[in-house]
Order: structure tokens, then sequence, then C-alpha cells
């Protein structure tokens, strides 16, 4: 039985919204008791806590400092002229905004150039396929991690997604860039940012009534709750990529593995959580996102957003069709019909009949002298091009939030 709490206690006696009633009536998803061992991870030993009784003991109190004292949004104004990792930071931050983000913005001690310098490689063959992943088969899984959709709808990004999804997008782009976490690069801000937008989630969600009565936890976004997201990108993706038997080098596939426990560290990911190996990365994320995935009444409305993103190009004539079938597609039946996602025989077919085809005539033309550098230029236009429009034309902040969800 869940402890008695204040917020127990509010869930009982409060008056629900009708998407938190729907939650609580909806079977709970119990989480199995965590048995992964710290030995498994890039820091070889650790205390073994459960990540769900773990936040960010740095950001946490820093960020709730702020908002309490209303310097919040003097920080956002600040932290927009921040944008390459090697950047001074902009004068006028309170000094322990600066003292925090200068302890942030460090690399691990861990880190390998070399497997960077692979990942880039990497990136550049196979861009096209991790651009569908990350959008479709991680950003979709996204809608039916129950507690990452409860916090996503009643946060004040819920109200936006298109501005939510493309701060999302920002991160898979840096990440994928040739300079990523160089100095020219992008990701370490675009991280850093992130992990103070997450402890502002964490400081505001508790006070959100909505929120209370439909999420089983206290605070949101904990450790393993950034592990399961973190899960739905690197493991999922790899997962598909041997699923359509993309021929990776083993070099390439550990590269792109190295990139992601980077950016996990950086995210504020404590390292005895972060998988040292895809073979622990896979136990790991069998034990704490597998289990969990489940349909709420938050991630079938964001699903529906996320599905009719198109509308604006084509009024969602072929762009919603399409992307559901790529979600049933990629995330199976199941999780389509958890997702209210009608089957579409023309493009359901095209795709299991031509998908693994064009993976073929891909792959045979990666040999062809220019063919990775060529494929790399179309991606590129590609993934610019979708945040153009998610952007709308303008610079995409990553900020601390200052409130939860309007009613």
């Amino acid at each position: 039985m869940e402890p008695l709490s204040r917020r127990n206690m509010l869930k009982a006696g409060g008056a629900l919204g009708a998407l938190g009633a729907l939650s609580i009536a909806a079977p709970a998803q119990a989480q199995s008791k965590w048995t992964w061992s710290p030995s498994g991870s890039v820091a070889g030993a650790g205390a073994g806590v459960d990540p769900r009784l773990v936040w960010d003991d740095e950001a946490d109190p820093l960020v709730a400092s702020l908002l309490d004292r209303g310097e919040a949004p003097l920080v956002n104004q600040l932290l927009r002229t921040w944008t390459r990792n090697g950047q001074p930071l902009p004068a006028g931050l309170p000094a322990d905004v600066h003292q925090f983000i200068e302890r942030a913005r460090q690399l691990p001690t861990w880190v390998d150039q070399g497997k960077l310098t692979t990942a880039v490689q990497f990136n550049e063959k196979r861009g096209l396929y991790l651009g569908v992943l990350y959008g479709l088969a991680s950003g979709m899984m996204s809608t039916v991690i129950p507690q990452e959709a409860r916090a996503v709808y009643y946060s004040e990004g819920g109200a936006d997604m298109k501005d939510r999804i493309a701060k999302t997008a920002k991160l898979g782009y840096d990440i994928g860039t040739a300079n990523a976490y160089q100095p020219n690069g992008s990701m370490i801000v675009t991280a850093v940012k992130t992990r103070l937008a997450h402890a502002g989630v964490r400081h505001l969600l508790p006070q959100s009534p909505r929120w209370v009565g439909a999420a089983p936890e206290d605070i949101p976004i904990s450790q393993r709750d950034m592990m399961i997201t973190w899960h739905s990108l690197p493991t999922t993706v790899m997962r598909e990529l041997n699923s359509w038997r993309v021929p990776i080098p083993t070099r390439e596939s550990d590269a792109f593995l190295h990139l992601w426990q980077v950016a996990a560290h950086m995210l504020g990911i404590k390292d005895e959580y972060i998988p040292a190996s895809w073979s622990e990365a896979n136990s790991q994320a069998t034990q704490v996102l597998d289990p969990i995935l489940a349909p709420t009444p938050e991630g079938i409305a964001l699903a529906d957003i996320l599905l009719g993103l198109g509308k604006e190009i084509d009024g969602g004539i072929l762009s919603k069709p399409i992307l559901g079938s790529f979600t049933r597609f990629l995330l199976g039946d199941q999780i389509a019909n958890w997702l209210k996602i009608p089957r579409d025989l023309l493009w359901d077919t095209l795709l299991h009949t031509s998908w693994g085809p064009f993976i073929a005539v891909r792959e045979a033309l990666l040999p062809l002298p220019l063919a990775p550098e060529c494929f790399w230029l179309f991606d590129e236009f590609l993934r610019k091009l979708a945040l153009l429009f998610l952007s709308e034309g303008q610079q995409i902040n990553i900020e601390i939030p200052l409130g939860n969800r309007p009613d």
C-alpha cells in the first residue's frame, strides 16, 4: 500500500478533474523492486538506492529558491543568450546559478573523445533512421509512459505541445551534430537548461491539484523516471535498428551508446544508474521500461496532439494517417490500440511491405563514394526543416517553467 502523505490526503479528499478521475479509476501500474546492480554502471559501483527515491540534489533546491524569490524570469532571459558550450555565461546571473552551471557544464572524467568521434560517423550514416525513431518510436512511446505523460500534460509545456516538442526535438538534434560536446556545439547547453527545467517541474507540479489527483508519486521526474525516458531513446533505437537487421559495427554501436551515456550524465542522472554496456542497458530497460508501458487519459490526449501536428501543412489529410501507421509499425498493435490510433489499410500495408526493402537499398548504397556524406546532407535538411516548422522560425529556448498547465 502507498504510504500516507500530504499529497495522498489531498488526492483522497480533493475535487478531481475528469482526467484525474479516469486515471485513478484505471488499474495502477505496479513498479518492481529495484534490483539492477550499480556494478553494471559507468561508475562501476554505487549505493544501490532505488532511483524512485532520488531526484536532483543540486538543481532542485537552486531552482526552487529561484522560483520562490522571483528570479527565475531574469535567469531565463539571461540564459537565452547562452547558446554554445564553450561560451562564457552571461553577466548578471545570480551567483548561485552561475556556480551551478559552471559545475554542471563539465564533461564527466570518463568521457571518451574517440568514441564521440565514431558516434559522428554513425550519425552520418543513419541520420534518417534516427530521426524517424527519435520522433515516432521514442516520441510516441513517451505517451504510454504513465508518469511522463502526466508530468508533461499537467506542466506548463503541456498547454503548448508544439513548443514542447520543439524543445525535445532540439535535444535530439543537438546530440546528433558533429560538434555536440565541443566548445562550438550546443548539447551541453541544452542538457544543462533541461536539467534546470526539470527542477522547475519538480517544484511546481506538486502544487497542481490536477497532477496531485492523477499521479501516484509525490515528486515527478525521479532518477528512475529519467532512466525510463533515456531507455525510450537510445535503447529503443538500438532495439529497432537490430530488428531491422541494420548491419552496425560494434565500435559504432558502442560509440552511439557512449554518446547517450554522456547525455545522461549531463542531464543530471547519477553515474551509478547509467548502464555501462548494451547488455546492461537492455537488462535495466527490461526492469524499468517494458513493464510500465500503459495508456492514460493524459497520454491518449498527448498522442492525438502529436499525430495532429501536420494539420497546419495538409489539414491532417495525409500526415495524421501516415504518422499513425508509423506508430503502429514501430511500436506495435497494442500500443497503437491503447492510443486509439485507427488502422489505415494503405499506409499500414505500404510500411510493412516497403520499409525492409528501403532499408536494404539504403544500406547497399553506403559503401559507394560520398554516399554517407550525401545521406547526411539530406537528413540534415529534413531535421532543420522539422525544427523550423516546430519553432515557427523562432529561437528555441529551454527555460525554467514559471507555472503549471493553466486550467
